[in-house]
């Protein structure tokens, strides 16, 4: 029941220190100790503390932990933890059998003197559950946004306090995540990436996490890559040409990889996009992942694990408007050219002034961000009732007469683009119609998917494929190898 109670900083690391059996370093680097400093405040840290450290010269810093071009990056927080943690058994043999031993590191860069930089950094934790066991690893990066050092830097104290708990006396991962910002908002602190690693948390799919991460709050988006390894966006992302689609993928058919692939090369076509620095993604939003308000933790990891089986980058987001997702992605990647790949219904939806109904500036504000320097929008044809092919060509005349002459200027000024080479022939395929035929054991799905959804749905049983069908064709596999 105590866990159930939200504890003060203070009470957290009182209980860390009269804990026996927790014992174990500190290696802060950026905002001074301030993790640790709430350990010696609270009293009894010699009962928890081996040693606490900063090396802030970079040589200093390089001698201990080996050089590298940067200090504020999960690279050096790994070095960090793998030097100070081999150190405890060494140095502390005589307590191996009754120690739960850890080492807590950050690396971080509060806001300069100007104010001209944004607050950010790496922490982490390697800690054992129980004595004489192998370590875990608990690594996060977070985004600061008071904006005063001072405060930033009690920020980071507090969320290394919750950190430590949590991975301590909290063993249920979301528990973990929900604790990290007691005491704090996502107006002070956003964790923007998380990941839980090591033989007590084999079970842990950190893409859940990433997921948990945007449903709880903590970040606006998340990301995790083809091989299911979480990525921190604004590192990933830093200065790339990014190409987004955003759908529900549920499941994903030969109309979204086509989407994917004709605009990839409209999108490397243009003259201001390195083909060599371009990132793709293909976004999930909570809305499509709950249109009911509820998450279905299985079906998004479906939708996930084929999505990634196809080698894409994948974005979790809370950001329901295109020009929301538009402004996040425009300050991470510094002006290179950002690509949204979308249907025409959907554009029909961005031309609806009912969306920004509640914007000061209504729709020319919220297009100032969606339209901005250097983001460009591919538009993908859909077919009409009447079997008619509906494009920009004819976009215009479904306008009210009040939009038409913004119309126009967006195509003038080349921020809108046909996808003229789409393919046609699969413009019929309705994701809806196919998941329905999945579910029922129905055949014929098969040739609305690209093959290796097709594999990775009738191995896994995906979507609520029939088990009995699952059978059938593993049996079948077998046989014909």
């Amino acid at each position: 029941m105590e866990e159930q109670k939200k504890l003060t900083t203070q009470e957290k690391s009182l209980r860390i220190n009269l804990s026996k059996a927790i014992y174990g370093s500190f290696a802060e680097i950026g905002a001074g100790q301030e993790v640790a400093a709430n350990f010696f405040k609270v009293g009894g840290a010699s009962g928890t503390i081996a040693k606490t450290m900063s090396a802030y010269d970079m040589k200093f810093s390089d001698a201990i932990y080996g050089a590298g071009d940067r200090y504020v990056c999960e690279d050096r927080l790994m070095r960090m933890l793998n030097h100070e943690y081999q150190l405890l058994p060494e140095r502390l043999p005589h307590r191996i059998e009754n120690t739960r031993f850890f080492s807590f590191a950050d690396t971080v860069e509060v806001l300069n003197y100007e104010r001209t930089n944004q607050g950010h950094g790496w922490m982490g934790l390697r800690f054992q559950m129980k004595p004489q066991s192998d370590y875990n690893d608990c690594v996060i990066h977070v985004k600061m946004h008071d904006n005063d050092p001072l405060q930033q830097q009690t920020s980071l104290g507090i969320l290394g306090v919750n950190l430590i708990y949590a991975c301590m006396f909290l063993h249920d991962p979301e528990q973990i995540i929900l604790s990290l910002l007691d005491g704090l908002t996502t107006r002070r602190i956003e964790v923007d990436m998380f990941r839980l690693t090591g033989p007590d948390f084999t079970y842990v799919d950190n893409r859940l996490m990433a997921l948990k991460l945007v449903k709880n709050g903590l970040t606006k988006a998340a990301m995790f890559g083809p091989d299911g390894e979480v990525m921190q966006p604004s590192e990933y992302l830093y200065k790339k040409n990014v190409l987004v689609l955003r759908g529900r993928f549920r499941p994903v058919t030969h109309v979204n990889v086509d989407m994917l692939l004709t605009s990839r090369r409209h999108f490397r076509n243009e003259a201001d996009v390195e083909r060599s620095r371009t990132i793709a993604l293909t976004e999930l939003t909570l809305n499509d992942l709950s249109p009911d308000g509820n998450i279905d933790e299985k079906d998004f990891l479906y939708r996930a694990d084929i999505i990634c089986s196809l080698g894409q980058n994948v974005l979790v987001s809370n950001y329901f408007e295109y020009y929301r997702l538009v402004d996040y992605l425009s300050k991470i990647t510094k002006g290179k050219k950002t690509g949204i790949v979308m249907g025409i219904y959907a554009l029909q939806k961005v031309f609806d002034e009912k969306t920004y109904e509640n914007i000061r500036g209504g729709i020319l504000e919220c297009f100032a961000s969606l339209f901005g320097t250097n983001v460009k929008l591919y538009i993908y044809p859909a077919l009409r009732k009447d079997g008619t092919l509906f494009t920009l060509k004819d976009f215009e005349k479904e306008l009210p007469n009040n939009l038409k002459s913004l119309f126009r200027y967006l195509m003038d000024n080349n921020k809108l683009e046909d996808i003229h080479d789409a393919n046609v022939q699969n413009l019929n395929i309705i994701s809806d119609n196919v998941l329905a035929m999945i579910k029922k054991g129905e055949d014929g799905w098969e040739k609305f998917v690209p093959h290796k959804v097709e594999e990775a749905i009738k191995q896994q049983g995906l979507f609520d494929y029939p088990k009995s069908k699952v059978a059938d064709d593993n049996r079948e596999a077998v046989n014909l190898t």
